[in-house]
């Protein structure tokens, strides 16, 4: 099976987790229901998850919280790069308010549905859910203020095109601001050819200057990645059981070489390159 079919059967599988009153296992539903994956648990806090519906929180699957480090201002538009349950879209929507708007683009049918229906128990009016690939985003050239992403471009084979199309439709001055998982140093091979752990971020993951020069080919200014999170010896033992490789082997390889960070961009204000000018 390709790669693109398994991320979009293990997520269809997840929303109808949720939909049946269980979690993605685990996302931001950690606490609630004893659920252990030291990528995705603990992103969100009571404030900010308080207004929405429970779906929501407990469909997420996201390494990080973008909505938090983001700077999003009232009136703008965002795009939610693999909005899965909606969170980050939801939480979007709140912060560009009334005059702004959020869309969340998503390939998968269960996940794109349980959003709808977590957008319909918020009450959020100013929200757009789309069907579609992250490489080839259907919307019109420099339309969006603020890309952003939780954990899913790692998910991609392409990813090269991912931050082509994600600068195509920034508008001039544009921001990415995306959490994903990146590594410093060489990871085993073991870990990058095991199918399963693409859906769990992990062997997708680039390498720290890896990600900035594909930005900067991509034509991208200003960029930064912050570490928000370093997964210990325990953490890998944690992601990497029940993955079909040897754990007590490889972990101690991967001990300090995964994390959790927010990487940041900007799109020239103006500049000459395909999908930049208006």
């Amino acid at each position: 099976m390709e790669l693109k079919e398994v991320v979009k059967e293990k997520y269809g599988q997840a929303a109808l987790r949720v939909n049946r009153g269980g979690s993605s296992c685990c996302g931001a539903s950690a606490a609630l229901d004893g659920c252990c994956d030291p990528i995705t648990s603990r992103l969100y806090d009571v404030t900010q998850t308080g207004e929405l519906p429970q779906e929501a929180v407990l469909a997420s699957l996201g390494c990080g919280n973008p909505t938090a480090l983001a700077q999003l201002n009232p009136g703008e538009t965002v795009l939610d790069l693999g909005s899965g349950g909606g969170i980050d879209v939801l939480l979007s929507a709140r912060r560009v308010g009334p005059s702004g708007k959020a869309y969340g683009l998503d390939m998968t049918d269960e996940m794109l549905a349980l959003a709808r229906e977590n957008q319909r128990k918020a009450g959020v009016e100013n929200v757009e859910f789309l069907k579609g690939e992250i490489e080839n985003i259907p919307l019109p050239d420099n339309s969006v203020d603020v890309i952003i992403s939780n954990c899913v471009i790692n998910l991609s084979g392409d990813k090269d095109r991912v931050l082509r199309e994600a600068f195509r439709v920034l508008k001039p001055g544009g921001r990415f601001a995306v959490s994903d998982v990146v590594t410093r140093g060489e990871v085993p091979e073991d870990v990058r050819q095991n199918m399963l752990l693409w859906v769990g971020c992990i062997a997708g993951a680039l390498q720290d200057y890896q990600y900035v020069a594909k930005l900067a080919k991509a034509g991208f200014d200003d960029i930064d990645i912050e570490s928000t999170r370093i997964y210990d010896i325990e953490d890998a033992r944690t992601f990497l059981s029940g993955q079909g490789v040897d754990v007590e082997s490889i972990a101690p390889q991967v001990q300090g070489k995964f994390m959790s960070a927010f990487i940041r961009a900007t799109k020239p204000a103006s500049c000459c390159a395909p999908g930049c000018c208006a």
